[in-house]
C-alpha cells in the first residue's frame, strides 16, 4: 500500500526524509516524518504538507514533497522548504495529501504543536531573505565542529 493510500484511510504515515530541502529541521537518516491526512481548510502559514509535485520538468513532475506553507491564498498554496530561498508554487490543494504532525528520531517523536518548535519554525520562515547567508555561516561552522 502506498502513501496516499494510507492517509486516505486517515492512517498515520512514519517515512524516511531524503533530501536537505527540509534541514535544518528534518535531516536525513537522521529524521523521519510522520504524516497524517489532513482538511485543507485549516491548514495555515509554517505548516508542513505533504504534497505531489506537478512540475513542466519530467524529473520533477508526480513526486511527493514534504514543505512547509509560506503563503495561503483562499485554496491555493506557495511552498517554501526550509533551507531553499525560492517558493515554489501556485500549489492547488488537490495536490496537498498530508500534514507533518511529528519528527521522529530514533525512540523519541516530537509534535510539530510543541510551542518551541512552532517559534523556531516561525522565526526561520520569517528569515526567508537572509538564509543564503545563514547558511553559508552554518556550513562555514560545520566545517570546525
Amino acid at each position: 500500500m502506498n502513501i496516499e493510500e494510507l492517509l486516505e484511510q486517515k492512517k498515520a504515515v512514519q517515512v524516511k526524509t531524503t533530501g536537505n530541502s527540509m534541514t535544518p529541521f528534518l535531516i536525513p537518516g537522521i529524521h523521519e516524518a510522520v504524516i497524517e491526512s489532513v482538511d485543507v481548510s485549516i491548514l495555515r502559514r509554517g505548516d508542513v504538507v505533504l504534497y505531489r509535485r506537478i512540475s513542466d520538468m519530467e524529473s520533477e513532475s508526480g513526486k511527493l514533497v514534504l514543505h512547509r506553507i509560506w503563503k495561503r491564498r483562499g485554496d491555493t498554496f506557495y511552498m517554501l522548504g526550509d533551507s531553499q530561498t525560492e517558493p515554489e508554487g501556485p500549489i492547488v490543494a488537490e495536490q496537498i495529501k498530508g500534514r507533518l504532525e511529528g519528527i521522529a528520531r530514533e525512540e523519541n517523536c516530537r509534535s510539530v504543536r510543541d510551542p518551541l518548535y512552532r517559534i523556531l519554525s516561525g522565526i526561520w520562515l520569517t528569515l526567508r531573505p537572509f538564509r543564503p547567508v545563514l547558511l553559508r555561516i552554518g556550513h562555514f561552522i560545520k566545517k570546525f565542529t
